[in-house]
């Protein structure tokens, strides 16, 4: 029998929707925080593959989800290219910054990327071995437009302001940084597949600062081109995209992009997506995070309505966006329960 969220993304509208979790793998278990210990920081966790394959899998013993998700970080590409990365405790990544024609040209060619992301791989042949059998295997890279904004400002930002800067003064520069993690990430996301990856994600966490032309240019046109050249190069592989933030321009991504799935926030509303984008698709989301910290009655109502207004197509529940380190184990499993229990 087929994996339920290999139906789902096949269009299959299920009696009960398929779950996994953004970040299901990370701080609010126990269990990871151990494991991070062990290997002394966050990117040796993410370049050991015994060990990231181990915190990839410590969600799915603890809850059962229906899919896991590679373990990994949407920086290793922009390291492999040549970047430097590094990571301030409390504070987040740190890389080297791109803001000329120069700093572009200073980047390796694609062709040496995998010399840094081997270990990626190997961590997905790990797991396409010892998951259950049930479990679908989901590999992911960061959009092009979102792990740019990091190598231009060098950090997180809240606003993307260096990249929004770099594309409005000198385009070129900023465009071929764009057709270049492109190519990139079509290599690091075919190389994840043949090594076991049974979905993949393209996460744009970034997506709804960009406006007008700019959203059609750098996160759609981006997104089209690497479904695309995935499917060419492996045709029965679903896509899942995220334009995180994308409001209204959620509507007609699916045959915009050509993605199997577009994943939703929770800045939309579940009736307003099924009424809006499902009719598309299969759709992924959108519960609140915050309820894996606030717990209680409030998570069972809204996770009931998730799942009641999406109920009429292909769906596979997730939240809107990552878990916070805040939340409760507890919680999850009662998401879970309710989700499953159909009531």
């Amino acid at each position: 029998m087929t994996k339920t969220i290999l139906r789902a993304l096949a269009g299959e509208t299920l009696p009960t929707p398929p779950i996994w979790m953004m970040r299901q793998a990370g701080r609010y278990l126990p269990e990871y925080r151990a494991t991070r210990a062990q290997a002394g920081d966050f990117l040796s966790l993410c370049y050991n593959p015994e060990l990231a394959a181990e915190v990839t899998l410590q969600p799915i013993r603890r809850y059962g989800f229906d899919a896991a998700i590679l373990f990994a970080d949407i920086l290793l590409l922009p390291q492999a290219l040549g970047a430097d990365l590094w990571f301030v405790t409390g504070e987040g990544p740190r890389l080297s910054t791109i803001t000329d024609k120069s700093g572009l040209e200073a980047l390796k060619p694609i062709d040496e990327i995998d010399e840094v992301l081997n270990p990626v791989y190997e961590t997905v042949r790990i797991l396409s071995r010892e998951l259950p059998s049930e479990t679908t295997l989901i590999g992911f890279a960061g959009a092009p437009w979102t792990v740019a904004t990091y190598m231009i400002a060098g950090r997180g930002t809240p606003d993307q302001g260096p990249a929004h800067a770099l594309k409005n003064t000198d385009r070129a520069t900023f465009s071929a940084l764009i057709d270049l993690l492109t190519d990139a990430t079509v290599e690091y996301l075919s190389k994840q597949i043949d090594a076991g990856a049974e979905v993949v994600k393209i996460f744009d966490s970034w997506a709804g600062s960009l406006q007008g032309q700019d959203f059609i240019d750098f996160a759609v046109e981006p997104a089209r081109k690497i479904t695309a050249a995935l499917k060419q190069r492996h045709p029965n592989t679903p896509v899942i995209a995220f334009p995180r933030g994308a409001g209204e321009k959620y509507v007609g991504l699916h045959a915009a992009i050509g993605a199997d799935c577009i994943a939703l926030d929770d800045g939309v509303t579940p009736e307003w997506a099924a009424a809006n984008v499902q009719t598309g698709g299969c759709v992924q989301g959108n519960l609140k995070s915050s309820h894996m910290v606030t717990g209680g009655e409030d998570l069972i109502r809204e996770t009931r309505a998730v799942v009641d207004a999406f109920k009429g197509g292909p769906h596979i529940f997730n939240l809107g966006h990552g878990i916070t380190p805040d939340a409760s184990p507890d919680n999850v499993q009662l998401m879970i329960d309710t989700v499953r229990s159909g009531a």
